[in-house]
C-alpha cells in the first residue's frame, strides 16, 4: 500500500511486569500481579501507534530468525501495518527488553539491541522514503549501519522530495553522539529526544537550552520531552512550554514513542506547533495508563475526544 508515514529504526520485544512495591533484594522474590510479552522499540511502537490512529504505515527494521522476531512482525501486522520493510536475519537474535516497573518509581530496563545493530539504509525500501509524508527513524544511535554519510544523504533526499524527517534517538554506549548528530541534524525536520538523553549529548540541564543547542546544530524544529514535567518545543522565533494532561499513571514504557506518534499525527494534519504538541502529549498520556508500550494507546476518536475534555497548557516563553 501506498505509506503515510515510513517508521525506520528499532524493534524490540519486551517483557514487561505489572509495577511491584519494591526491587528484590538480592537472592529475593518478589511477586507481581502479571507480567507479559509486549511489543517494544521506537519504531514498532510509533507504527502500531500510528495505525490506531488510521495512518497507513510501513515499518522497516531488522530482527532475527527466531519466535521473538515472528512476534514483532505478527503483532505489527495484526495492527494493519505494512511490514514489508522488515528483515530477518537468520545469525542474529531479536533485540528484547526486561522491563521492570516499581510503584512509584521511573521503569528500568535491562536490553540487549539483536539485529537492530545489522540494520543499514539498504534494508529501507527507497520509495518509502521518497514518497511518505513522514519519514521517522527512532532509535538512532543505536544502529551503527545508520550512522553514515549514505543515511545522510538518504534523509537529504527525502527532505528535498517534500517528505518531512523526523528523529529520535536512543544512547547505548559510546561517545561519538555530537559528532554524529552533527551530520544528520541538518536534515532533521523534527528532533525528539527526551531531556535525559539531551542532557548527556549537550552537557547541559536546561531543557531549553539544550533545545537551542540542537538548532543551533541545524535541526529546525526541537522538542524536548521531560515525561510528567511535560515538553519544550524550539523552532524559528517560537519556544514554546508544555504542561502534561491528567492521567493515573501505570507504567511508562513507549510514552516517548506514543508522543512522538502523537506529534506525526499532528503533522499530518497539518497543525502548528502547538496542535503537534497537544496530538503528542494526548498520545502520550494514553500509553501510561498500561504496562505495555502501545496496548493503552488512544484510537483517534479516544484521542481527539480526551483533547475535548481536557486543556492542555502550552506557554510561550
Amino acid at each position: 500500500m501506498e505509506i503515510e508515514c515510513l517508521c525506520a529504526g528499532i524493534l524490540f520485544a519486551d517483557y514487561v511486569c505489572v509495577p511491584v512495591p519494591r526491587m528484590p533484594e538480592p537472592g529475593e522474590l518478589v511477586p507481581t500481579e502479571g507480567i507479559q510479552l509486549a511489543l517494544g522499540g521506537c519504531a514498532s511502537n510509533a507504527g502500531l501507534d500510528l495505525a490506531k490512529l488510521g495512518v497507513k504505515v510501513g515499518v522497516s527494521g531488522c530482527v532475527g530468525g527466531d519466535p521473538f522476531g515472528q512476534f514483532i512482525v505478527d503483532t505489527l501486522r495484526t495492527g494493519r501495518v505494512d511490514t514489508s520493510g522488515i528483515h530477518r536475519i537468520a545469525d542474529a537474535g531479536t533485540a528484547s527488553t526486561m522491563v521492570i516497573n516499581v510503584k512509584g518509581q521511573d521503569r528500568r530496563f535491562i536490553s540487549t539491541p539483536g539485529a537492530n545493530t545489522r540494520f543499514t539504509v539498504g534494508h529501507i525500501p527507497p520509495a518509502w522514503a521518497q514518497k511518505a509524508k513522514v519519514f521517522y527513524v527512532g532509535g538512532y544511535l543505536m544502529m551503527p549501519g545508520l550512522e553514515t554519510d549514505e543515511f545522510v544523504e538518504l534523509f537529504r533526499t527525502a527532505r528535498a522530495a517534500g517528505v518531512k524527517t523526523v528523529l529520535d534517538v536512543v544512547l547505548f554506549g559510546g561517545e561519538h553522539y555530537w559528532s554524529t548528530l552533527q551530520k544528520i541534524l541538518p536534515e532533521t525536520d523534527v528532533f525528539l529526544p527526551n531531556d535525559d538523553e539531551a542532557a548527556l549529548i549537550t552537557g547541559l540541564k536546561d531543557p531549553m537550552q539544550q533545545a537551542e543547542r540542537f538548532r543551533q546544530a541545524g535541526a529546525k524544529t526541537v522538542v524536548i520531552t521531560e515525561g510528567r514535567r511535560g515538553s519544550v518545543l524550539v523552532s524559528d522565533h517560537l519556544r514554546l512550554r508544555a504542561a502534561t494532561y491528567p492521567i493515573e499513571f501505570v507504567g511508562g514504557a513507549g510514552s516517548g514513542d506514543a508522543f512522538d506518534a502523537g506529534y506525526i499525527m499532528g503533522l499530518l494534519l497539518g497543525e502548528d506547533p502547538a496542535g503537534c504538541l497537544r496530538w503528542g502529549s494526548a498520545l502520550g498520556a494514553s500509553c501510561v495508563r498500561a504496562i505495555g508500550a502501545t496496548e493503552g494507546v488512544f484510537t483517534r476518536a479516544e484521542a481527539e475526544a480526551f483533547m475535548r475534555e481536557h486543556t492542555l497548557r502550552i506557554e510561550e516563553v
